[in-house]
């Protein structure tokens, strides 16, 4: 079964990503900034992570960036930006930190289902 690593500031945003992602057959780990997502993926690597931007600590560009050039990640874990920061800039950052997927909020539950999904097959 995959795994998903959601990293969202807002625990109710985060429970309902999860209920989503496990009524739909894949597991979840949960973490409310980046400093907590770096230590959930060091003691156990998801298959995928999808972030906020906006979080304390750590913000999503920064886990983003370290997800991508950490060396003892093999292979590299695709990352979902999940945001309500929807304007080009934050797009072209995200991709320019190495995000494969851009997601806007408020979440609709089929584009994040089927945009999580296509890094599974």
């Amino acid at each position: 079964m995959s795994t998903v690593l959601v990293v969202d500031k807002n625990p109710a945003l985060r429970e309902a990503i999860a209920n989503l992602l496990l009524q739909n057959g894949i597991s979840v780990q949960e973490a409310a900034d980046g400093k907590e997502a770096i230590e959930k993926v060091q003691s156990r690597a998801p298959d995928l992570v999808i972030t906020d931007i906006v979080m304390p600590w750590i913000n999503g560009y920064e886990l983003c960036q370290w997800l991508k050039t950490e060396a003892s990640l093999k292979p590299r874990i695709p990352v979902v930006i999940c945001s309500n920061r929807n304007n080009e800039f934050d797009r072209y950052w995200g991709k320019k930190k190495g995000a494969d997927a851009f997601i806007n909020k408020p979440l609709q539950a089929r584009e994040l289902i089927e945009t999580v999904k296509q890094f599974f097959v």
